[in-house]
């Protein structure tokens, strides 16, 4: 069974076929590193982790090439355009590649407990402004993008006018139509500069104020959002590539706006399968600054956000993740990670258990109907992943076949119900895709839970001894558990979060 993607591009389940192969090229939006990244964040690289992953397992050479957005003029829907590293440099009194490296470094921490893989290349937008302004000259010179007071701007509606009858209009990723668009934009800042409201900067002209600035043909200043995806994808993937990547989020404007850069330049769209992962919703509501949801990575971790009843290891947050399709909507709450969290340690007793059994692949089974069940099963792995990467199928067969592997443990059924060649695909295939291609870790053992329990109780002890003024026992948990690893920080409500080093 070949492999099946949702081609958000034509809207439709298509067979996956390399350009080269058994090359395959994927690019995927990376952070902006002008803060801390949340758990929102989280989902898209974890399900790019694993396409990266299963497309090994397939057998491609893939290169990965997942960008750092450190400059440039963002462009939101609905909202005044920003550039937020400059902005939050100041708020911090930091130079701007110094929060770039701060908040770099914090998300590859984050990455790296969640056990992703290190993409291939991971450009930044800073390090390829020339690629920018040779790409941004290119549209100028074939018509679709014009100069005003020292900022470009690209012209969708003379794109639209002449793409549209090459069956490239803008608008067929997010299926919006330039009509409606222009009809609902907000009058934003520098919109006189604009030939029409839905043109969208390529380059900016940077004020006096303005602290990262480049020098360009015209003038000093910064690149636009959208350009430095379309500059970096085409300089190490080519003028079209296999897979491109990202969050519902970036379908429009980000991800339509880099066809229509691309298709200008190159006369054909930059990829030919878009992929686009689900947002992470919390207690049924978008995360967002106004609801007081926005969960950072490192409060997640630590348990440290007042929604949080309790610290979220980085494996049950990623288990958590692939029990839902990579499409479909996710909900967090303290309830979902929680039953995660147990599912999670379920699967692992199990998985232990059979890992370290040594079968006999001459073995005959006894139950002919539940050896042939149990492979199945195995098999359905590959089928499931090779529809539409569809990991909580896979997830929810791996739970039937942990209840068989526990009643063989507990001896409920006997060892030879199944056959040997039969379990020995079992352990094998559960390897691969727990460690291989889920990129799930032993870090969360089946003692975890009794190690939270232990350091809540201690915690308890200690907040009796204070309410005592028993401080010297107090002080003695506290500095004794530090010594061990442990970290205790006293929160404001007057409850206790914790961290492991």
């Amino acid at each position: 069974m070949s492999l099946k993607v949702y081609n958000s591009l034509t809207r439709k389940k298509e067979v996956f076929e390399a350009i080269n192969p058994p090359y395959v090229g994927m690019y995927v939006c990376g952070p902006t590193v002008s803060g801390e990244s949340h758990l929102g964040h989280a989902r898209p690289f974890i399900t790019f982790d694993v396409v990266y992953r299963y497309l090994m397992y397939l057998g491609y050479k893939v290169r990965y090439v997942r960008n750092i957005t450190d400059a440039g003029h963002f462009e939101e829907e609905g909202r005044e355009a920003e550039d937020k590293i400059s902005k939050k440099a100041v708020l911090e009194k930091l130079e701007p590649m110094e929060l770039v490296q701060k908040y770099t470094n914090l998300y590859h921490w984050a990455m790296a407990r969640f056990n992703n893989l290190q993409p291939s290349i991971e450009p930044t937008a800073t390090g390829h402004i020339v690629e920018q302004i040779e790409m941004i000259k290119k549209i100028i010179a074939d018509g679709y993008a014009y100069e005003a007071n020292g900022s470009v701007y690209f012209d969708v509606e003379k794109y639209n006018t002449d793409f549209s009858k090459k069956g490239l209009p803008y608008g067929m990723l997010s299926g919006r139509v330039l009509d409606d668009q222009m009809d609902t934009t907000r009058e934003l800042d520098n919109q006189e500069e604009k030939r029409n409201k839905s043109d969208f900067a390529l380059w900016k002209n940077a004020p006096p104020e303005h602290i990262m600035r480049w020098q360009s043909p015209w003038g000093e200043g910064f690149p636009g959002w959208h350009i430095e995806c379309s500059a970096m994808s085409n300089k190490y993937l080519g003028d079209q590539f296999d897979i491109h990547g990202g969050g519902m989020d970036l379908q429009f404007p980000h991800h339509e706006c880099e066809i229509a850069q691309s298709t200008v330049c190159n006369h054909k769209t930059p990829a030919r399968y878009w992929l686009h992962n689900n947002m992470i919703t919390i207690n049924g509501k978008k995360m967002g600054k106004s609801y007081n949801n926005v969960i950072k990575l490192s409060e997640l971790f630590e348990g440290t956000h007042p929604i949080l009843t309790q610290a979220y290891h980085p494996m049950t947050v990623r288990f958590f993740i692939l029990q839902s399709h990579y499409r479909g909507t996710l909900d967090f709450s303290n309830e979902a990670l929680q039953a995660s969290e147990k599912a999670l340690r379920r699967l692992w007793e199990a998985y232990e258990w059979l890992v370290k059994q040594n079968f006999d692949a001459q073995a005959i089974a006894s139950d002919k109907t539940l050896d042939e069940k149990t492979a199945t099963q195995i098999r359905e792995f590959d089928e499931f992943m090779n529809d539409d990467l569809n990991t909580a199928k896979v997830l929810a067969n791996m739970f039937e076949l942990s209840s068989v592997i526990n009643s063989i443990k507990d001896k409920h059924i006997a060892v030879n119900a199944i056959g040997g060649a039969t379990l020995q695909l079992l352990q094998q295939q559960m390897k691969i895709y727990i460690e291989d291609i889920f990129g799930l870790t032993g870090e969360r053992r089946a003692d975890d839970g009794k190690l939270d329990g232990v350091l809540q109780l201690l915690i308890e002890i200690r907040k009796e001894a204070k309410q005592r003024k028993d401080f010297m026992t107090s002080d003695k948990i506290r500095n004794e558990l530090a010594a061990l690893g442990v970290q205790l920080k006293d929160e404001k409500d007057g409850g206790v979060s914790y961290t492991i080093q």
